[in-house]
Parts: C-alpha cells; structure tokens; sequence
C-alpha cells in the first residue's frame, strides 16, 4: 500500500471517532470564556486596557500556545489508545512495514493538530471581535495579524500533535501519554527555566508569542525550527521504539 494511502486510511480512522469532536467542544468552551472575558473583564483598577490597543488585542486572540497544548493532548491520545484498544493490531498487518505504517499514523495525527489549532484560532478570533462590541472599542487587529496569529495556531497544533503522538507510542497507555505531554508542555519547561534563564527564549509558550507576533525575544525563523523540534525528537523517539518493541 502507498503512503499516501495509509495516511488517508490513518485520517479515516482518526475522524471515526468522538475524539475530535470533544477536543472541538473543548475549543468552543475556551473561545466562549475568552468572549466573556473580553466583555466581561476588567483591570485591576477597573479599565479595560487589556483590550485598548491592536497589540493588546492581538496578543488576546493569540492561541498558539493553547493550541500546542490542546493539540499535544490529542496526540498522545490517539496514538497511545489505538494500543490500549488493540487497533494498533490491523495497522500493522496492513502495512507490515513499521516505519511506513507509524510515519502515516504521525502524519495523520499531525494534520489533526494543525486542523484543531486553526479552528481554535479562528474561533477566538471570531469570539474576541463579537465580544468587543459590548465594550467601548473596536476590533483593531490587522489582517496581518490575524493571519499571523491563525497560521501560529496552526504550526503549532500541528506540533503539539506530533509531540503527542511520540509521547503516546512511547508510553502506549493513554493517561501515561497523557501525564507525558503535560509534563513536556506545562511541567518541565518552567523548571528548565529555573535551572537556566537562558533557557526561558527556547520553552514553547515563548516560542508561540513569537510565531504569533506577540513578542520578539529570538527571529521567527529560529521559533519555528525550534517548535519543530520539540515535535520532532519525540515523534523519532517514539518512531525507534515501536520498531523496537513487540506491537502489543
């Protein structure tokens, strides 16, 4: 079977079940808290300042890091489940080839972490412009930027996912999985900041300001191939061990 045949198998797969859809309510519950935040919220000294200008704005609408996160979730689920629910059994048989057969499976994940972060963005997009109408002010967000700010979602969904997905064929049990990417993702980065503050340019809740046009602490060339790997190593880790390992 060809690879593009596996991986359209493997996306099949991924959205034959409810999975997807609770990770798309999780989206819509965040976009609506954000919404009421906008509409709702104050400052300490009761302004809204937090929305008053387009880099305040925009740095609201930014769901990169969220997204990797969400989308990280996702990963490690549906690569760790697929053992737990012996389905990983029938992948393997039609593709004997393990390296072919988890590069489909990865792909097939990474696309849907890319799809849950663009929709994550553009629902808080859409969340942050309605919601301003119950204030005093505008939508003052370019369009640049909010293209910058969707594209950044996407990448780093995408990310978060093939991250997940490492974690998940490493650890093959879905709450396993699961503890492995809150620690790679919320856990462990503020602790390497702690050891080194160097450290604190490269973590990816920074990382996602850049890709998003929030901050500028390195170029956003250097961002991008960082989150890059940060999904890669353990999405090739996880790749070593399943070709290693017994399927089940």
């Amino acid at each position: 079977m060809t690879l593009s045949r596996l991986i359209r198998a493997e996306l099949r797969k991924l959205t034959s079940t409810r999975m997807p859809w609770a990770f798309l309510a999780v989206l819509v519950v965040t976009s609506a808290i954000t919404a009421g935040a906008v509409a709702f919220g104050t400052d300490m000294d009761g302004s809204k300042a937090f929305i008053a200008t387009a880099e305040d704005q925009q740095s609201l609408t930014a769901f990169a890091a969220n997204a990797m996160m969400i989308a990280g979730l996702f990963g490690a689920m549906a690569v760790a489940r697929e053992y737990g629910h012996g389905t990983v059994v029938p992948m393997f048989l039609t593709e004997p080839r393990r390296n072919r057969a988890v590069l489909a499976q990865f792909t097939a994940v990474l696309v849907g972490g890319g799809v849950l972060g663009f929709v994550g963005a553009a629902l808080t997009v859409a969340a942050v412009a309605l919601s301003l109408t119950a204030t005093e002010f505008g939508f003052l967000v370019p369009a640049g930027g909010v293209a910058q700010v969707i594209a950044a979602s996407t990448y780093a969904g995408a990310a978060g996912a093939l991250l997940g997905a490492g974690i998940g064929a490493v650890v093959r049990n879905s709450g396993g999985a699961v503890a492995g990417a809150v620690l790679a993702l919320v856990i462990a980065p503020p602790l390497v900041v702690q050891l080194s503050t160097e450290a604190a340019s490269w973590v990816p809740n920074t990382l996602n300001t850049v890709v998003s046009g929030v901050t500028d602490e390195v170029g956003v060339l250097a961002a991008l191939a960082a989150l890059a790997a940060w999904a890669i190593v353990p999405a090739a880790i996880g790749l070593v061990a399943v070709q290693r390992r017994d399927v089940v």
